[in-house]
């Protein structure tokens, strides 16, 4: 089971996600609606059917049925009628449509049998009270032999077996229609959804033709969603939550990584998982879906390009007016002014590499001052892992232990943050040099070991062996039996 939920993207009320918000509605209708209704219809039937001699006509017929042609569940369908379970295998047989057609022909209850006269009467009376089929009408049919309808290829997409069912899928619809929506247009979008449908019913019939039952619900379009999104977004990295079994947390990757472990997440689970989801739907949404969106951008001679942040950004805060006004100050030569407007802007942005390198700067002709210091442990602080960030904050750190007065104030985690990223960055000096800092006011720092290792990996493979040789007294304290140990002594 794997999950992965954009969460950067937002959708913007300047250009709402009106499509988006239609196809959920629609959804919602359907099956509070006509559904809903259905549903109900058929449960005062089935009290008819629990109240007449049907259930102990039709229903030991039926699990003997499933024995004999070899059904998987068959043993399950005996402890279910020894338990009494008979609302539950009424469902069931309903859905058989071999036994419903052995039924309807008379092979089961023949007209020789003593009870022919009974079920025939109560048989009646149950069928009177069923109302006129809704879902199994519109759902794709997987039957053995059944006709090909291809308005149930978007039909199904509409219908839903339950409230989880629903709910769960119009969650995924919003969080990835609304930027799909507003990079494709509103018209082109409804009819990507739609092509996404049926690439996602196509699948599905191919690969469970002739298996029984039917298929529903949204999740064949909203793979497609996902596709397109991840061909939407390409390389730009986007942060999102996962869920991989029973482990969960936030990763930032770009967005066309995230397809082909979709795609492996959804072949993994129909050879793992039973009949009871329609991966093979999934996966046909999410091929049907990318190319899509790649065969869009070949048509255009250009790729789709995903909306900007900005599209998405919240109402004005200030943040423009706090830049100008720091820029207008510095220009004037009144500093201390348009330190605080860099401030103020740092706290509307804290992740704005511009604004922090100017209120860094400004804040460098006050060394002693606080906000010397704040800016740089919010430089030092930041999360991008690309070469440029990384450059940031290395030119940033060699200001600030030049410049701090009294003195430069790293905490231990800031020492592990900014060695890490030195090491990977090949700026050796500065990460040996704060990883004995570390070491001397920090000795029981959990990443202590770790980072040593990774530095002495790194100058190994850098051919700086003997470099990498000063460390083994600590490597040999923090973290006995490691691979980088095992690597330095030769083993």
């Amino acid at each position: 089971m794997f999950y992965a939920i954009p969460l950067d993207n937002r959708p913007t009320w300047r250009n709402p996600p009106w499509m988006t918000v239609l196809i959920i509605v629609v959804n919602l209708l359907v099956f509070w609606g006509p559904q809903r209704w259905e549903a109900k219809a058929v449960d005062r039937a089935a009290q008819v059917y629990l109240d007449s001699p049907l259930p102990g006509i039709e229903l030991p017929p039926f699990v003997q049925w499933l024995k004999d042609t070899g059904h998987r569940d068959a043993e399950r369908a005996q402890r279910m009628l020894a338990t009494h379970r008979e609302h539950a295998l009424l469902r069931w047989m309903e859905h058989e449509e071999g036994f419903q057609k052995r039924l309807h022909a008379g092979l089961v209850v023949r007209a020789d049998d003593p009870q022919y006269a009974d079920w025939k009467a109560a048989r009646a009376r149950y069928e009177a009270a069923l109302p006129e089929p809704f879902t199994r009408r519109w759902a794709q049919s997987y039957e053995k032999d059944a006709p090909p309808r291809p308005v149930t290829w978007i039909t199904a997409a509409f219908l839903h077996a339950s409230t989880g069912h629903l709910l769960g899928n119009m969650v995924f619809l919003f969080l990835f229609g609304c930027s799909v929506e507003l990079a494709l247009g509103r018209w082109r979008y409804l009819a990507f959804y739609l092509l996404g449908a049926v690439g996602g019913s196509l699948m599905a019939g191919w690969a469970y033709a002739g298996q029984g039952s039917y298929g529903l619900g949204a999740s064949g379009a909203v793979s497609a969603l996902m596709g397109m999104y991840a061909v939407l977004y390409r390389l730009r990295r986007v942060r999102f939550f996962y869920q991989l079994f029973f482990y969960f947390n936030y990763v930032t990757a770009p967005a066309l990584l995230l397809l082909p472990a979709w795609i492996a997440n959804e072949l993994l689970q129909h050879w793992l998982s039973g009949r009871g989801v329609a991966y093979m739907a999934h996966l046909g949404g999410l091929l049907t879906g990318a190319a899509l969106m790649w065969g869009a951008g070949l048509l255009r001679r250009k790729a789709i390009e995903a909306p900007p942040p900005e599209a998405a950004a919240a109402p004005d805060d200030g943040f423009d007016a706090h830049v100008a006004q720091a820029r207008q100050s510095a220009q004037a030569m009144q500093f201390e002014r348009a330190l605080v407007q860099w401030r103020a802007a740092a706290q509307l942005r804290p992740r704005d590499v511009p604004v922090l390198s100017a209120w860094f700067k400004t804040a460098s002709l006050w060394p002693a001052g606080e906000d010397f210091h704040r800016a740089a442990r919010r430089i030092f602080r930041l999360p991008g892992q690309d070469a440029a960030t990384l450059d940031f904050q290395h030119a940033s750190y060699r200001t600030y232990l030049d410049h701090a007065r009294p003195s430069a104030r790293l905490v231990p985690d800031d020492m592990a943050g900014l060695a890490r990223r030195f090491v990977r960055a090949g700026q050796w000096s500065d990460a040996e040099k704060l990883l004995t800092a570390l070491h001397r006011t920090a000795p029981q720092h959990a990443a202590l070991g770790e980072l040593v290792g990774m530095l002495v990996t790194a100058l190994l493979q850098s051919g700086r062996r003997e470099q990498a040789m000063a460390w083994l007294p600590q490597l040999q304290q923090l973290a006995p039996g490691s691979a980088p140990l095992r690597l330095l002594e030769g083993r």
